[in-house]
Parts: C-alpha cells; structure tokens; sequence
C-alpha cells in the first residue's frame, strides 16, 4: 500500500476510532484550534480512498466512509518498514534497542520476556 502522510495517517486514526463516519464527524474529532476547513478534511478523506484505506457508501451526494484496513494490519506494516529500514531486517536488532535506548525497567523487561515465552511454535 501506498505510504501516508502524517496529515492521512492522524485522520486513519480518527476512522479507526469511529469506525465510519462523515467529513464533518472527522471534524468534530480534530481537537486543535482553528479546526480545518471542510474542504481541506474533503480533500485528505479522497486521498485516502484513492490510496485504498478508506472505502464509502454513498447516500445522495452525502459519504459516509469507513476503514478498508484496520488499524493492527496498518501498525504491522509501518512495524516491517522500520525493521527493514532502520534494523536491517532483525526483529531482535529493534527489541534490543527498545531495552537498551527506552531504559525499560525490570518489570517491562520480564513481561517482554514472558510474551516471547508463551508464543507458540509449530
């Protein structure tokens, strides 16, 4: 899938808590002041359909869109792009990094290291 902007990304995050929703209900979601215009929340929700993260259901010439990608499938593949990026490709090169740079504490550590025992195998 096509990347997102910041802008396209923090408005996917306002669908994904609505679930689905009109421009003026991603409106009314947006907490910083001067709210942007119509037009401008318009213009970002067509991107995003073009890009194929958002589908709708017209009613009239009213839109009501929704998620075609969940928020997890999303966090999955920004997740693979920072470790093909940024940690040549190794899940333990960005875990290591997160204990030592994030200064996880005894307790985070050890519940790390209790996900990564109860995960099965085949």
């Amino acid at each position: 899938m096509e990347e997102l902007t910041k802008t396209e990304e923090r408005i996917m995050m306002i669908f994904w808590k609505l679930k689905k929703g009109f421009v003026k209900d991603v409106i009314e979601e947006i907490r910083e002041l001067p709210k942007p215009p119509y037009n401008t929340i318009s213009s970002v929700v067509r991107i995003l359909v073009s890009k194929g993260y958002l589908s709708f259901r017209a009613y009239g010439k009213t839109y009501e869109y929704y998620p075609k990608i969940t928020k997890s499938e999303y966090r999955k593949i920004e997740l693979k792009k920072i470790i093909s990026g940024y940690f040549s490709d190794s899940p333990a090169s960005l875990l290591s990094f997160m204990v030592k740079e994030e200064n996880l504490s005894k307790e985070e550590i050890d519940k790390l290291k209790d996900i990564i025992n109860k995960i099965e195998y085949d």
